[in-house]
């Protein structure tokens, strides 16, 4: 599933991380409130960006789009 369309079925608790940590490493509460609204975080998908010994990274467009919503709210 796209961001977008997972973005309104996270929690509001969620939201308010990603924006206020916005390209951050993602922490598993996080991994597991995209995955219950039906973001697939081991997808191919454009928003998924990196891999590392710091945890699963949202990729630079994700990371603007979260900016670019966070600035309209």
């Amino acid at each position: 599933m796209d961001l977008d369309r997972w973005w309104n079925r996270v929690t509001p608790q969620t939201r308010e991380w990603l924006i206020a940590h916005n390209g951050e490493a993602l922490t598993p509460e996080v991994v597991a409130d995209i995955g219950s609204a039906g973001g697939l975080v081991a997808s191919e998908s454009w928003w998924m960006g990196g891999r590392g010994p710091d945890g699963i990274f949202l990729s630079d467009a994700a990371t603007d789009w979260i900016e670019e919503r966070a600035n309209q709210e």
